[in-house]
C-alpha cells in the first residue's frame, strides 16, 4: 500500500536547519485495492544522516557528532483509517496537524492528526492515537463534487482557506467557519470547459488569487471574487497540463508541466500575451510533480513517469569553454549538446515517481514517493550551491 501522495509537515524544530542528523514529519495516504483497507499515515523520521561523504569535503553541512558513526534512520508512524484510496493529501501550512484528503470515492475530507503527532512525540494525552491504527471521524466531509479529483491546495496567506478541484472541471472554495468547520458553497469556478482539473495552487502573496491547470492544456489565473471566468487564461501546453507550482520567492513566476514530459516557466506580468519565458523538454514521459525550491528562486524540481527526478537551476547559462574544462578535469566525456545546462542533478532508482516536495525548513532536502517507496535525499551540488549563496548573503 505505497502512497500516491504525501505532504511534509512543518514542525517546531527550527528553520534553515543545516546540521545532520535531520528529523522530519510527513503525512501520506494509501492506495489499497479494498476501499476499507486504506489509511492516512502520520510519519516521524529521525536520525537522517549522510549516506556518502567525499573525502576532504569542506561542506558546511556536517554532522553534529562527526566522530560517531551515523545511526540507522528511524521511522515511526501512526495511522488513521481512511475509506477509499487517497488521491492527494495536503497539510495546512499554518496548522500542519490539519490535513485535507481527496478520496477516490469523490469525497474531500479534513482531518485533525494532532493526537497522532502527540503519540509520535511521546507526549501525554494522545488518547486513541496511542494505537497504531485509529478509527476516528474526519472533522468535515464534503460530498458536493460530482466525481473524484486530485487538485487540492491550502492558502499560504489566508489560514484555513482551501481549494478542491475534480475530474469534471469543477473547483470549490472552502472558507473557514466557526466551530472548526468550513463553509463550502455549491458555486464553482469552471473555466476549463469540463476538463479534469489536475492541479491548483494559491498565490504565495495574494489571499484571493489562485492558479489552475487541466487536461485541456490551459493554465488559468483566478480572482475568488469572480467565479464566472478566470482573470487570465492561456493555452499552456499541447497535451494535458498535469501540475503547476507558484514561485514563493519570486511571485511573478509560475511553472507548469505536461503529459509530454515538458515544463514551461511563465512570467505573470506578461501572461496575457501567452508567451512563456522558458521551455524544457528533458523527461521522456509525463511530468507528475513540479515544485520551486523554498530556498532559491531559480531552483526547481521535477519528477516524471520516466522514473527520474530532476533538479534545475534556471539561472545557469551554457558556457562551452568552462564546461569542457570542468569535464576534462573530472575525466568525463562531454554531455550531449541537447542536455540542458540548467539540469543540475538527476535522481534515479525509483520506479514510476508520483510526487516530490522540498522540505520547507531544511534547505535542499527533498522527499519523493514512487511505486517502489519513499526516498529522502539531498543532492551534494545543491547543498554546496546553497552554502555559497548563504556565504554571499552574509
Amino acid at each position: 500500500m505505497l502512497p500516491r501522495s504525501f505532504d511534509i509537515l512543518r514542525d517546531e524544530l527550527g528553520g534553515s536547519r543545516t546540521h545532520f542528523p535531520h528529523a522530519m514529519y510527513l503525512v501520506a495516504g494509501s492506495q489499497a485495492d479494498a476501499a476499507g483497507s486504506n489509511t492516512l499515515s502520520v510519519v516521524r523520521l529521525t536520525q537522517l544522516s549522510r549516506t556518502r561523504k567525499e573525502a576532504g569535503s569542506d561542506s558546511e553541512e556536517e554532522s553534529d557528532s562527526e566522530e560517531d558513526p551515523p545511526r540507522a534512520p528511524v521511522l515511526q508512524s501512526r495511522q488513521v483509517a481512511h475509506h477509499g484510496g487517497v488521491n492527494r493529501v495536503r497539510a495546512q501550512p499554518q496548522a500542519s496537524h490539519v490535513v485535507a484528503t481527496w478520496a477516490e470515492t469523490g469525497h474531500v475530507q479534513v482531518w485533525d492528526v494532532k493526537p497522532q503527532l502527540m503519540a509520535l512525540n511521546g507526549e501525554t494525552g494522545a488518547g486513541a492515537a496511542a494505537a497504531k491504527l485509529a478509527r476516528l471521524p474526519p472533522r468535515q466531509v464534503f460530498t458536493g463534487h460530482r466525481t473524484e479529483g486530485f487538485a487540492l491546495d491550502w492558502s499560504p496567506v489566508a489560514a484555513g482557506r482551501l481549494l478542491s478541484g475534480d475530474c469534471a472541471g469543477a473547483v470549490h472554495l472552502w472558507e473557514p467557519a466557526e466551530g472548526g468547520r468550513w463553509a463550502v458553497g455549491p458555486e464553482t469556478f469552471a473555466g476549463h470547459g469540463g476538463s479534469s482539473v489536475e492541479d491548483l495552487q494559491w498565490s504565495p502573496n495574494e489571499a484571493g488569487v489562485f492558479a489552475s491547470c487541466a487536461v485541456d492544456g490551459a493554465v488559468c489565473i483566478w480572482d475568488v471574487r469572480q467565479r464566472a471566468r478566470p482573470a487570465l487564461r492561456t493555452l499552456a501546453h499541447d497535451t494535458d497540463a498535469n501540475v503547476l507550482s507558484w514561485n514563493r520567492l519570486s511571485p511573478a513566476m509560475l511553472a507548469s508541466a505536461a503529459d509530454d514530459g515538458s515544463f514551461r516557466i511563465w512570467d505573470l506580468r506578461h501572461f496575457a500575451a501567452g508567451g512563456f519565458v522558458a521551455h524544457f523538454k528533458y523527461h521522456t514521459a509525463a511530468v507528475t510533480s513540479i515544485e520551486w525550491a523554498p530556498f532559491d528562486s531559480s531552483v526547481l524540481a521535477t519528477s516524471s513517469a520516466d522514473h527520474q527526478t530532476a533538479i534545475w537551476d534556471l539561472a545557469v547559462e551554457r558556457d562551452a569553454e568552462e564546461e569542457a574544462a570542468a569535464m576534462a578535469q573530472a575525466g568525463n566525456a562531454l554531455p550531449p549538446a541537447e542536455l540542458p545546462p540548467q539540469l543540475m542533478f538527476v535522481h534515479q532508482g525509483q520506479r514510476d515517481v508520483k510526487e516530490l516536495h522540498w522540505h520547507p525548513q531544511v534547505p535542499g532536502l527533498l522527499v519523493s514517493t514512487a511505486a517502489t517507496g519513499f526516498n529522502v535525499w539531498k543532492p551534494e551540488n545543491v547543498a554546496q550551491a546553497q552554502a555559497v549563496a548563504d556565504a554571499a548573503d552574509a
